[in-house]
């Protein structure tokens, strides 16, 4: 490996000292020399890069890369997207797999062209998504399963051993647009019991879906469906005040099992219930 490419030192912390990232540190830890540019199209930095003579370039995980960057490489630059592409090309593809109830996704290692993830495929691997699982575990296993997709990619272009395949790209193609808080609360009227489900795991552990309670924001964290027949108002509490917490939903009731209110930390829902007095209130 010739350079790592990493993003700037961060304030973080009650002291706001800075803090590298985890690529940085083991980095250093390798002695691979390490850049991190401010602006990517900075010349110190451009002639920096180009002085490894590297004759490929892999992204992971980074920010969009200017076109002099990612085309100085004699064998070009390819990245790992967490999708299935064309589907969920953008800013969060395991986001939206999961809140679209999709049962599978996977990885794609592509070559970068202009358009942001419309390169020629290279490799691609499958992965279940199971039904109650969340967007975070989905990235741990897409994280590991995509080390091991690099690797390969790295090894068959070594040998000259691939056949990139265009992306085709039309209106049957899921997007996966950048995510903001907005559009991360909980639309209880408008949304069924399995989508008001698939919303919360796929937002979960971050963004996080939300809603309000007594004017302050409630995030939800985990839940469990039950399909039931219902004459209840959407978005109404039922709860014993002690062991559950159910929503009234279009097609059932949605438990709440993990929940953070506003300035409070994250619980489970026997805790938050000793804590805060919801019965015959709603959500909103």
């Amino acid at each position: 490996m010739a350079a790592v490419v990493t993003a700037p030192d961060k304030p973080a912390g009650r002291g706001l000292q800075l803090h590298s990232s985890p690529v940085k540190d083991y980095a250093i830890s390798q002695n691979i020399p390490v850049l991190q540019p401010i602006k990517l199209k900075d010349p110190a930095f451009l002639e920096e890069l180009k002085s490894f003579n590297a004759n490929i370039q892999v992204v992971v995980a980074f920010r969009m890369l200017p076109d002099v960057v990612w085309q100085m490489p004699d064998l070009g630059t390819f990245n790992l997207h967490a999708s299935l592409l064309p589907d969920y090309r953008g800013a969060a593809p395991i986001n939206w797999a999961v809140i679209n109830g999709e049962k599978e996704t996977g990885i794609t290692t592509f070559f970068l062209k202009h358009e942001i993830d419309t390169g020629d495929i290279i490799f691609q691997e499958k992965i279940p998504i199971g039904p109650d699982e969340n967007t975070g575990s989905v990235h741990d296993r897409l994280m590991m399963a995509g080390a091991g997709l690099v690797l390969k990619t790295l090894k068959a272009i070594e040998e000259n051993n691939i056949k990139p395949i265009p992306q085709i790209i039309d209106h049957d193609s899921k997007p996966a647009p950048k995510l903001f808080k907005e559009n991360c609360r909980i639309d209880w009227k408008d949304k069924n019991l399995d989508d008001l489900h698939n919303f919360i795991r796929g937002l979960s552990p971050y963004p996080t879906a939300w809603t309000t309670l007594d004017g302050k924001v409630l995030k939800i964290y985990k839940t469990e469906k039950e399909a039931a027949a219902n004459d209840k108002a959407t978005g109404s509490i039922i709860t014993d005040q002690k062991t559950y917490l159910r929503i009234a939903t279009n097609g059932g009731y949605l438990q709440l099992l993990e929940l953070q209110l506003e300035g409070r930390k994250r619980i489970g829902v026997e805790e938050f219930l000793r804590g805060s007095a919801v019965k015959g209130k709603e959500v909103i």
